[in-house]
């Protein structure tokens, strides 16, 4: 198994020398558009971390990234993962949580996020009858957010709530993460812009990033299958999962914007089943985009 992956390395490092390569495409002159260090949600090695956790450290390594999201891979100690990531000069500077597991104990969740030295932590889906997010379901979270939301602040940790566009159902003048924005304590609450899923539940992120200003602290850099008509369900089969650039969200608008309003943490998240190819990819367009 670690000889596949170390090959599936091999290739996805000359992918990505060859793509950033000079004439390649993209325009090789004017300032850089992306201006932050690499970062990778750990989800998108979701078939592979399981399997390999050095192997996969090494990929995400040799891809020139140094930030990530996530947490320590099962059956491994936090000490343990901490080394490897050190060897390697990676950073763990975001980290997750369920729902219900942060509000049963938000504090063991701001100790762990505090040993792998991360300063935030983020939930990614509020329980909810499917494809039917409510008024009730967003008034609970409210609710919850502000309270974990002061414990983690009182450990030096920032909680984002990361959208997943099922909140974008229509409410009063505006839609339930209107709601949730208006109704939680900025002091304990801020957010994590997915800029698929905000396309995916019909929002516009470019117009959400500039409504929402310094709510926003970090950003999970993914595109959506051109075509591809969203809806509020919240999911989307993984071949609409394509790399950054290609599918159907302004990219070089939504990046400008995001460095506007200070988000300085940027997660690539490839929910493809074609992470070795598509992350490289992804990368080297991030590094080529010009103004």
């Amino acid at each position: 198994m670690h000889f596949t992956i170390t090959r599936r390395l091999f290739a996805a490092a000359l992918l990505s020398l060859s793509l950033s390569a000079p004439g390649t495409g993209w325009a090789q002159s004017g300032k850089p558009v992306y201006t932050f260090p690499l970062g990778v949600q750990t989800y998108t090695y979701r078939n592979m971390m399981p399997k390999d956790v050095v192997g996969t450290l090494d990929l995400i390594k040799s891809l020139g990234i140094t930030e990530i999201e996530g947490g320590v891979p099962k059956g491994m100690s936090t000490e343990e993962f901490l080394k490897l990531l050190k060897e390697r000069g990676i950073k763990v500077t975001s980290t997750g949580a369920g729902y219900e597991q942060i509000v049963k104990d938000p504090e063991a969740v701001a100790r762990q996020a505090k040993a792998l030295g991360a300063k935030y932590v983020m939930v990614a889906w509020i329980p909810h009858q499917k494809s039917n997010f409510s008024l009730e379901n967003a008034k609970q979270a409210v609710a919850d957010f502000n309270r974990v939301g002061k414990v983690l602040k009182d450990n030096g940790i920032t909680f984002c709530y990361h959208n997943h566009g099922y909140e974008f159902q229509p409410y009063e003048d505006g839609t339930l993460f209107d709601y949730m924005v208006k109704n939680t304590d900025p002091k304990y609450v801020s957010f994590e812009m997915d800029i698929l899923w905000a396309q995916h539940g019909g929002a516009d992120p470019v117009a959400l990033l500039k409504k929402y200003g310094s709510r926003w602290k970090l950003m999970h850099l993914k595109d959506l299958k051109k075509g591809v008509k969203g809806d509020l369900s919240g999911g989307t089969p993984p071949e609409n999962d394509v790399v950054l650039g290609d599918g159907q969200i302004d990219m070089p608008a939504v990046l400008e914007t995001a460095k506007k309003v200070g988000i300085k943490h940027y997660y690539i998240e490839d929910e493809s089943n074609h992470e070795d190819v598509q992350v490289p990819k992804s990368i080297a367009y991030l590094k080529n985009l010009r103004k």
